[in-house]
């Protein structure tokens, strides 16, 4: 618990250092503009589409018909809206995901190891095209899962647990394994990974949870969907810090987990964590350092 505690605090505060904004902008050039290219071309197409399918729909069809009858037809409207950007939006974290773990997490992770564990031995044991491989296959198992639960959101308690947990899932296999590329070796991530699971998996779930968050744009007024181009890059921006406080989260707790491993198994290699000089430009000095 204590060193979640402090890996949590630690990453709080390099969410202030200027490299780590900028870093958090680069996904989300990339996601804008994709939203934005999509969106100019495929917007009115979709939503013809889905109106299309609903009407097709006795049951939809049935359900937008008493909307109509109770004096609610505005609502309709928006049904087919509310939709594509249900689709829409998931699609995009999920490739601002990767991008967060192809681009942002190894200089993240770097960024870690040079303030706070320059002395730790970088033992190169997962290539990167391993770990592109394996960012690949939890993506796919995540995306999986979320359409196969898909249903299960339309009961109240359980869309505000299944998409945290499934996000939360991804995240720590992901960027645990990311974490840990660059210093570990497999033998020694394979047994932090296994040791450390439970805690791993609770930094996942806080994360996805905090993921969760930016959702409550779209939550403020049916009338932001004017907006929705706007808000869907800054949303992906939302996703990317929350991101990027994950892979810094992951990153101190899975070298500072690192450091103590080989403390232990090899008690002449072992080093002290040197205290990192971050944010001297970018945290107020009332702020003990971290």
């Amino acid at each position: 618990m204590k060193q979640l505690v402090d890996s949590f605090w630690r990453a709080a505060a390099y969410c202030l250092h200027p490299r780590v904004i900028w870093l958090s902008v680069l996904p989300l050039l990339l996601t804008g503009v994709l939203a934005a290219v999509l969106g100019y071309f495929f917007w009115e197409s979709a939503l013809v589409a889905v109106r299309a399918q609903l009407d097709a729909w006795s049951l939809t069809g049935s359900a937008l018909g008493w909307l109509e009858s109770v004096g609610a037809g505005s609502l309709r409207t928006l049904v087919a809206p509310l939709i594509v950007l249900a689709l829409a939006v998931p699609a995009l974290v999920i490739l601002s995901l990767l991008v967060v773990a192809l681009m942002m997490m190894p200089k993240l992770v770097d960024l870690v190891a040079q303030r706070r564990f320059a002395a730790l031995e970088r033992r190169h044991g997962e290539p990167v095209w391993r770990s592109v491989l394996f960012s690949l296959g939890a993506t796919l198992l995540a995306v999986g899962a979320l359409v196969i639960s898909m249903p299960l959101w339309l009961v109240p308690p359980l869309v505000l647990l299944l998409p945290p947990l499934i996000w939360g899932w991804l995240s720590y296999r992901m960027m645990s394994f990311d974490a840990l590329a660059e210093h570990a070796t497999r033998d020694e991530r394979q047994e932090l990974m296994r040791a450390h699971r439970l805690p791993l998996l609770g930094i996942g779930i806080v994360t996805g949870y905090l993921g969760a968050a930016p959702a409550l744009v779209w939550a403020v007024s049916a009338a932001l969907l004017v907006f929705a181009p706007v808000l869907i890059v800054v949303s992906v921006w939302l996703y990317t810090l929350v991101f990027a406080f994950s892979a810094l989260w992951f990153s101190h707790y899975c070298l500072a987990e690192l450091q103590a491993l080989r403390a232990r198994s090899e008690p002449g290699s072992s080093v002290t964590g040197a205290p990192d000089a971050i944010l001297i430009d970018a945290v107020p000095p009332a702020l003990p350092p971290v």
